[in-house]
């Protein structure tokens, strides 16, 4: 596949429905980074990028369209849906929190709550997907989801973007599938999981995808049991760090204190590589982050 392509045709497609985010520079580990704002985007994370390309390159069946989701794709989903005026069916599981449950509420989609993690919403999903017709857009793992989520490194370089090495958090792969697929050879880009939700390390080391057990406090925005195929298949060779939910906090406290960003732990989990030495830049190598979503839990003005 000729992802540039791809990419760039889904920036002409979504341009209009997706914001372009804002890029800071930051001082938060010590030393000057580039952090791009990602989660100013509409639902508060990238995935709306991915969602619209989706729905705008495909014919949406009447039952619509379904999706399996921690809780910001489904919102992400569901925003595009109501946007293109399609019906939505969202499927999130218990995990999910009150906070993105009432956003994916906002936008009027059918909601479902179920039971485990993100795997079961998906066998959900699936199971509706079948017996309904809907189009299933997945939260990571489908070229759309790809190459929707490569505009936003598009983007980022058409603003301008200096860095050497891009810093980038990982659930199922969606996000550095599309950093990948868009930059290529041009720069660095590493890995940042949780330690307790990892399943990119986990299929780096094992040399495949392989199942892995998710917990922690991002674990609802990068709790992904096995790594999608397509990003699998993108990450062969590059450099993968694991960071503590502890160190996770710090960031999250850290952007707030510096800037006044106050993000969800997915959000920060990128920037904590910096913070906490999982990721030490060579002397001299320009560092940016992408600080990729924004949905607290709970969240600070509701109700």
């Amino acid at each position: 596949m000729n992802w540039k392509n791809e990419i760039s045709a889904a920036a002409d497609r979504i341009a209009g429905y997706a914001q372009v985010t804002p890029v800071v520079e930051s001082r938060v580990p010590g030393y000057p980074i580039e952090l791009k704002l990602e989660h100013m985007q509409h639902t508060g994370s990238f995935k709306a990028r991915g969602a619209f390309n989706t729905l705008l390159s495909m014919d949406v069946p009447a039952a619509g369209v379904v999706a399996a989701s921690g809780g910001n794709h489904g919102a992400a989903a569901a925003y595009a849906a109501q946007t293109l005026g399609y019906p939505a069916k969202i499927f999130v599981p218990e995990l999910a929190g009150p906070s993105k449950i009432a956003l994916i509420e906002q936008t009027g989609a059918d909601l479902s709550v179920v039971s485990g993690e993100y795997a079961n919403a998906l066998t959900a999903a699936q199971d509706h997907e079948a017996q309904t017709g809907a189009m299933q857009i997945h939260a990571y793992d489908a070229p759309g989801t790809v190459a929707g989520q490569g505009t936003c490194f598009a983007e980022w370089e058409a603003q301008g973007l200096q860095a050497d090495t891009v810093l980038v958090a990982v659930g199922g792969g969606g996000l550095i599938a599309g950093a990948l697929a868009w930059l290529q050879d041009a720069r660095k880009v590493v890995a940042v999981e949780p330690e307790t939700s990892c399943a990119l390390n986990a299929a780096l080391q094992a040399g495949e995808p392989v199942d892995v057990s998710v917990s922690g406090i991002a674990a609802n925005a990068l709790g992904a049991r096995r790594i999608g195929s397509i990003c699998f298949g993108l990450a062969q060779g590059m450099t993968s760090v694991l960071v503590s939910d502890a160190a996770i906090a710090d960031a999250q406290k850290r952007l707030w204190q510096a800037h006044r960003i106050l993000v969800e732990p997915a959000g920060a989990a990128a920037l904590a590589a910096l913070i906490s030495g999982a990721y030490k830049p060579a002397p001299g190598e320009k560092v940016a982050v992408l600080v990729c979503g924004g949905n607290i839990s709970p969240d600070p003005l509701m109700g």
